[in-house]
C-alpha cells in the first residue's frame, strides 16, 4: 500500500485540485492496481476542509498544533498503521501528475526528493518569476527538498526517526536525518508538481515566505527592479 499524505490548515479554496490530482495519479495502470490511500492531517482547521475530505472520500486526523511537522508526521503515523510500503508528501495547494506515485515508487532509492513548479505567478513581477527558475534547478542531481515533493519507503522514514514537529524545514530534517542512515536518495527532476504562490502562507517561513523574501532581494521594497553591479 502506497500511503500520501497532506498537511491541511484551512485549505478548503485548494485542496480538492490537489485531491483530484492524487486520485489521477493513484489509478496510474503502472501501478497495478496497488492500494493508494490518501491522508490529510486536519491542523487546526475552521473552514470546510473536512467537508471537502469527506467529498473526496480520502482519510483525516485531526490534530491542533499549527505544525506542518506534526501535521505530516500524524498523517505519515496513520498510514504507516495502515500498512503503508512507501510514503508520499505534498500539500494542499499543489496539484500532481499523474504519473507522480509510480515514478516516486520505481526510483530505484529509498527517497525520492523531487521539484516545484508555480501555476500561476499572480502579481509577481517577471523578476522573480527568472529568478526562481535560476535557482529552483529542474535538472536529474538537483538538492532541492520540498515536502509539497517528497516521497520514501516505510523503512527509511522509521529508520530516520520520522517527520520532526518543527513549523517549518521539517523536510529538509528528516532528508538530512535519512541520508545519516544510510539511506539512497534520488534527486529527479521529474516528476515535477506545480504549486500556489499565494502571498498568504499556512506554514511559517515556507514555500509562501521564500517567494516573498525572493521578491524583496530581486526586486526590493518599492517594488521596481533593483540594480546589477
Amino acid at each position: 500500500m502506497i500511503g500520501v499524505i497532506v498537511p491541511a490548515h484551512d485549505e478548503a479554496l485548494a485542496i480538492g485540485h490537489c485531491l483530484s490530482s492524487i486520485t489521477a495519479a493513484a489509478a496510474d495502470p503502472r501501478l497495478n492496481g496497488e492500494e493508494v490511500v490518501v491522508v490529510v492531517a486536519l491542523d487546526d482547521c475552521s473552514d470546510d476542509t473536512a467537508a471537502v475530505c469527506l467529498e473526496h472520500g480520502v482519510a483525516t486526523v485531526v490534530i491542533d498544533a499549527r505544525c506542518v511537522g506534526s501535521a505530516r508526521a500524524a498523517a505519515a503515523t496513520f498510514a504507516l498503521a495502515g500498512g503503508a510500503r512507501w510514503i508520499a508528501s505534498t500539500d494542499a495547494d499543489t496539484v500532481v501528475p499523474t504519473d507522480w506515485l509510480w515514478r516516486q515508487v520505481s526510483c530505484g532509492a529509498d527517497v525520492f526528493c523531487g521539484v516545484v513548479g508555480v501555476i500561476d505567478w499572480l502579481d509577481y513581477p517577471d523578476a522573480v518569476r527568472a529568478a526562481f527558475s535560476q535557482r529552483e534547478i529542474v535538472q536529474d542531481g538537483h538538492r532541492h527538498i520540498h515536502g509539497a515533493n517528497l516521497g520514501m519507503s516505510a523503512a527509511a522514514y522509521l529508520a530516520a526517526g520520522g517527520f520532526e514537529s518543527l513549523r517549518t524545514g521539517e523536510d529538509v530534517s528528516l532528508v538530512n536525518a535519512m541520508a545519516c542512515s544510510g539511506a539512497r536518495i534520488a534527486w529527479l527532476a521529474r516528476p515535477a508538481v506545480i504549486t500556489s504562490a499565494r502571498r498568504t502562507g499556512r506554514a511559517q517561513h515556507g514555500f509562501s515566505s521564500f517567494l516573498r523574501a525572493l521578491e524583496r532581494e530581486v526586486v526590493g521594497e518599492e517594488g521596481f527592479p533593483l540594480p546589477a553591479f
